[in-house]
């Protein structure tokens, strides 16, 4: 039997294990940590369970990703409650916009930006159901074999003629090739500001720069079934892992793999070797790293575009976060559970900052009267390593100013945030390092500048990578696409019919045309199911090992 080794637990990397192991293969997947999800974790410190880096679920509604998800690993549920509204984004001038799914949307809007902004809108959404319509398919992207690029043209002649009038247009074929911004040039500076912050989060660029294809479907998040996972974002990796086991496969924790053997005649991996000593001999290697990594851990063996790479990541961003534990009483019963507050321009370095709140009904974040908060800005990688290793005092300082900056932003959408906290944590790309193992801290994937950033999956003979770095990029919906994405293509390259409920299920996306927002009569108190419409799981997902997320001696989980 072909045994496939699986390099790290994030989100990209179970969805994969879980649907390999699914189809009867021998899969085994490699964890440093002691519980999965990588960037999208949960961890444990002092009575509370913080999401460690990605806070906000997408993808939760019927015939979407995380459906598609769930179908084709067997998952007969997440354990996931729909958020709506998704956010709030709170402007420089006191204005609050709120981010709604369903009609109400338009009226937020226009309150916000005028009528004259509604064909921004329009072609924004119509936009975005367009390529998420193809994004669902699976496409090959971008094509690294003969086989893929036909199994590409396949998926787009299908994707064509599901919709020939909307998707054989002009303008979809210009905004393959131009920024965002060309649809905002007689825009107001508030709509700019708003869309500029929106994208930032969501395609790590802003609007002179984004993609236009790839910004329209990055702010149709709030349509795209936000949803709150109990326990925390965990809960996905955590489900996934659990699947990966019922499905046969194994899930190691703390086995950090520090080398991938390849046979120096035939160019595949043969083994993975572990910091404990462990070694899982292998026939196809699966990452769920970035290149940086990948190209660490092949050595001398690496492929030439990895050996060629730089030290770290020259573009994208690390994240500088606060974890904050307060008393409930600070947060009111109808505020929304995620913010995103704007203080000026330029974007980033804590002027812009998110804000994510457990839910008061999740018992497992924290303790009883007691809330989670994950607070979060974009910030430039090089300035905290170069500090770090020639004046930690200055490090220290710098890191003690942006907790006042993040706070005082974060009080702007929660007042009296910083007199009912009991625990103020902060972390740097430093910390992302250490707890991820990603170089340098580095998250969040490429930003989408064009449609050709993210890498090809298929780095060398039988062996992949997942995660954030391939099509269609960041999120953890996309992540678990893109793992799919790659089970398909190693399913098709040994020969296998590729998962049968993956094909059932984007036939019948496209035979239902299924829409992207949560059904108006859902209970939000029932967790999602999947489109198999099975019985929910009421078990929701199992606490992580309590281990702390900073190191208890010497610099704090490195940062």
């Amino acid at each position: 039997m072909t045994r496939i080794v699986v390099v790290g637990a994030g989100i990209g990397g179970l969805a994969t294990a879980a649907v390999l192991a699914r189809a009867g293969l021998d899969v085994t997947v490699l964890e440093a940590h002691v519980y999965p999800g990588g960037c999208a974790g949960t961890f444990y410190h002092r009575g509370y369970r913080f999401d460690a880096g990605a806070t906000l679920a997408g993808g939760f509604y019927p015939g979407g990703p995380m459906a598609i998800v769930a179908q084709a690993a067997g998952i007969d549920s997440w354990p996931a409650r729909p958020s709506d509204p998704a956010m709030t984004v709170h402007l420089p001038d006191g204005a609050v916009v709120t981010r709604y799914a369903d009609e109400i949307r338009w009226e937020e809007r226009r309150a916000a930006f005028g009528a004259e902004a509604e064909s921004f809108w329009r072609w924004q959404e119509h936009t975005a159901d367009a390529l998420w319509d193809l994004a669902l398919r699976l496409p090959a992207w971008p094509p690294q074999t003969p086989s893929e690029a036909a199994q590409l043209i396949r998926d787009g002649l299908s994707w064509l003629g599901s919709n020939l009038k909307a998707h054989l247009s002009p303008q979809l074929a210009l905004d393959a090739f131009r920024p965002l911004s060309a649809h905002l040039r007689n825009a107001s500076e508030r709509l700019r500001l708003f869309v500029d912050a929106q994208l930032l989060i969501a395609a790590q660029t802003t609007s002179r720069y984004a993609n236009a294809l790839y910004g329209a479907s990055a702010l149709d998040l709030p349509r795209r079934g936000v949803a709150h996972l109990k326990g925390g974002m965990g809960a996905i990796g955590q489900t996934l892992a659990d699947a990966v086991q019922q499905n046969g496969g194994k899930v190691h924790y703390r086995q950090q793999v520090n080398r991938i053997a390849r046979s120096v005649q035939r160019g595949h991996p043969v083994a993975v070797e572990t910091k404990r000593g462990d070694v899982f001999p292998a026939d196809i290697v699966i990452v769920n790293l970035p290149p940086w990594n990948i190209a660490q851990l092949l050595g001398e063996s690496a492929p030439r575009r990895l050996r060629y790479l730089s030290a770290r990541p020259q573009d994208g961003w690390g994240a500088f976060t606060v974890y904050v534990g307060l008393d409930g009483a600070a947060v009111s019963a109808d505020v929304p559970l995620h913010h995103q507050v704007i203080v000026r321009e330029p974007m980033a370095e804590a002027n812009t900052v998110f804000a994510s709140i457990s839910p008061a009904w999740d018992k497992e974040r924290a303790s009883k009267g007691r809330r989670a908060l994950t607070l979060s800005t974009h910030t430039d990688l090089r300035a905290w390593w170069d500090l770090f290793e020639s004046d930690r005092g200055a490090y220290e300082a710098r890191k003690a100013a942006y907790t006042d900056r993040v706070l005082a932003a974060a009080e702007i959408a929660l007042p009296g945030l910083r007199a009912a906290a009991d625990l103020i944590l902060p972390g740097t790309p430093l910390t992302f390092q250490r707890f991820t193992r990603r170089v340098g801290g580095w998250v969040g994937g490429f930003p989408q500048t064009n449609l050709f950033r993210t890498w090809g999956p298929r780095l060398a003979s039988k062996l992949w990578m997942v995660g954030d770095s391939i099509f269609p990029g960041q999120s953890t919906a996309a992540v678990a696409m893109g793992g799919l994405r790659v089970a398909r293509s190693v399913l098709a390259e040994l020969g296998l019919t590729p998962n049968s409920s993956i094909q059932n299920m984007l036939e019948a996306r496209v035979r239902a045309d299924l829409t992207p927002s949560p059904s108006p009569g859902d209970d939000p108190s029932t967790p999602l199911r999947s489109a198999q419409g099975a019985v929910a799981r009421r078990g929701e997902c199992n606490s992580p090992s309590p281990e702390a997320f900073f190191s208890a001696s010497g610099e704090r989980a490195g940062g």
